[in-house]
Parts: C-alpha cells; sequence; structure tokens
C-alpha cells in the first residue's frame, strides 16, 4: 500500500468518472469503486511513497495553494504495466510546473517520494481500475473512449493513506 498527495476534481467531473467506474464494474473490472470499502475518490496524485507524515507534508507545503484551481482536460486512456488503466489530462505547462514545484518543496523537506513521480518521469493520471484481467482491457479502454473528454478543475487535495486511515486535507 502507498500514501499519496492526492489532488480532487470538481463535482461533475467526479461523477462522470464515477459513473465511468460503475460501467467498467458491469463490464466484470474491478474499479477504484469497489476498493478500500469504496473510500477512493477519482483523483491525480501528485507525489507517492510508501508512507507520507501528513505533518510533514503540511509543513513543507507551508504558503503553498496545494489544490490550485488546475484546469485539466482529460483526453485519453493509458495503461500501465500490471494492467493498471488510467485517464490521462493534457499534461499542460501549468499542471506540470505545479507539480515540479510540490516535488521540490517536499524533496527539500526530506519528504520521500517515489522517483516514478520525479518531474520528467511523473505521469498525470486519474487511475480506474488497477488490474484489468488481459482478455477485457479493450472493452475497458472502449468504455473509457465513450466518455472522454472530461473537463475538470481542482477543487480540493489531501494526503491520503488509506493502510493507516489519514486523510488529512491540505489547501
Amino acid at each position: 500500500m502507498v500514501a499519496a498527495l492526492e489532488l480532487y476534481l470538481d463535482t461533475d467531473a467526479t461523477r462522470r468518472i464515477r459513473v465511468l467506474w460503475d460501467a467498467l464494474e458491469s463490464e466484470g473490472v474491478q474499479s477504484l469503486r469497489s476498493l478500500l470499502g469504496q473510500r477512493h475518490r477519482p483523483h491525480l496524485s501528485l507525489a507517492v511513497a510508501p508512507r507520507l507524515d501528513p505533518e510533514q507534508v503540511a509543513d513543507a507545503l507551508t504558503g503553498t495553494v496545494v489544490a490550485a484551481p488546475l484546469r485539466l482536460s482529460f483526453q485519453y486512456a493509458g495503461q500501465f504495466v500490471g494492467r493498471v488503466l488510467w485517464l490521462g489530462p493534457s499534461p499542460t505547462p501549468e499542471l506540470l510546473a505545479h507539480q515540479a514545484m510540490v516535488h521540490e518543496r517536499l524533496t527539500r523537506a526530506g519528504v520521500p517520494v517515489s522517483e516514478l513521480y520525479r518531474p520528467g518521469r511523473w505521469v498525470p493520471h486519474c487511475t480506474l481500475s488497477m488490474r484489468v484481467p488481459n482478455t477485457l482491457m479493450a472493452a475497458a479502454v472502449r468504455r473509457c473512449l465513450e466518455v472522454l473528454p472530461v473537463e475538470a478543475t481542482v477543487v480540493g487535495a489531501a494526503v491520503i493513506d488509506h493502510a493507516r486511515d489519514i486523510a488529512r486535507p491540505l489547501g
């Protein structure tokens, strides 16, 4: 299990992604909706690590608007090794600069962050499913393409660690 610094989406985008989660479930693909007692929210992770101390993260980001009202346009579906299915927003200069600034502040404060979330390596994404069966991948991607594009605005942020039952909102 990993901890994450998550950005949350406006009500309409959240609703549309939850509808997509339901559609994937109806196709036999376990979505994030059914994991962890339905505690997941559609989100974009700016940083992940095996553990994050929410107070250390908050201190590192003091004076920073983590939940900057960024406009996101989810334009494509993607897959990571291990059959992880996700929606990807267009990587705007504003989004990439925001993530780089957050990463720099965290690393300067000694907060450990996964190498995959280092600027230049980070792939902005909203995870839909953690392990799509190979036989269902084409149908799952087709479902994603049916809902795209999804326009969104970032409206909140939090440090999340479901394994330790941590949900610390950030400004």
